[in-house]
């Protein structure tokens, strides 16, 4: 790895991704607009904090420039669902606050380029992917959770990716555990907790697939509770702008209906079909 890699971990909630982070990179930006979890996040790395290997953002990312507060939705018993945006039922077990917003391009600009970048808010991470490449900036690596599907099609739609990965949220623990995975330092063995975000790059089990191989898998799984991660193509690499578009164009009626029944599976229109 570089020798000032950085993981933007977005969405670090309670920070069980960070030791595996910090194995991986020289510095570690964890992001967390939840204030108990940023607490918690300090209370467990201290030493890495005070070494500077780990920076704790307590705000909101936004994807266009923002100052000042946003608000935040804390629900009242799982903190993993805790989300910017507001919840769409059982609004009642939620808690509005107001939290420090930060831009995409502030983040950048503070703490340099990720070699990857983890994007994982509950919503929003086609937001945070749009601002993220209007900066130029395309990270080796990327992720983003799949319970939509827009942020997916913006990183293919960009042309810089052309691998993709699948990670299964509910599977991590059993997949992962006691797993080689590449150090700053080595190998290693590592065994990913539950509820973790799991591994990414070379260290994800199974072979990286074509944009179009990816789509049809979640046609056929559906989406939900799994993260969908790209690698960024050689420079020599680049499609050709008719060929995104004619993926554009096989995908659109697709896209559209999962924009209108954003709440249902995509294999139900496929069997329906």
């Amino acid at each position: 790895m570089a020798e000032t890699s950085v993981i933007f971990d977005i969405g670090a909630n309670n920070g069980d991704d960070l030791p595996y982070y910090l194995l991986k990179a020289d510095k570690v930006i964890a992001i967390e607009a939840n204030p108990a979890l940023c607490a918690e996040i300090r209370e467990r790395f201290p030493d890495e904090i005070a070494q500077g290997r780990l920076i704790v953002e307590s705000c909101v990312i936004v994807g266009g420039e923002s100052s000042g507060t946003v608000a935040f939705h804390v629900h009242a018993s799982n903190h993993v669902l805790s989300r910017r945006g507001a919840p769409f039922r059982r609004k009642d077990q939620y808690r509005r606050i107001e939290l420090p917003a930060k831009s995409m391009r502030a983040l950048v600009a503070d703490h340099g380029e990720p070699e990857y970048a983890k994007i994982d808010i509950e919503g929003g991470e086609d937001d945070l992917v749009r601002a993220l490449f209007a900066l130029g900036v395309r990270p080796r690596f990327l992720s983003v959770e799949a319970h939509r599907i827009e942020a997916f099609l913006r990183i293919v739609a960009d042309g810089a990716y052309d691998k993709f990965q699948l990670v299964e949220g509910a599977r991590v623990a059993e997949t992962y555990r006691d797993h080689e995975i590449g150090a700053r330092e080595g190998r290693a063995k590592y065994s990913f907790p539950h509820h973790s975000a799991g591994p990414f790059g070379d260290d994800i089990r199974g072979e990286w697939v074509d944009a179009e191989t990816m789509f049809q898998r979640l046609l056929a799984e559906g989406l939900g509770w799994k993260d969908v991660h790209a690698r960024r193509r050689e420079a020599s690499e680049a499609p050709t702008r008719s060929r995104l578009l004619s993926l554009w164009v096989r995908w659109s009626r697709w896209f559209r209906w999962y924009r209108r029944n954003p709440a249902k599976r995509l294999r139900e229109v496929v069997s329906s079909d």
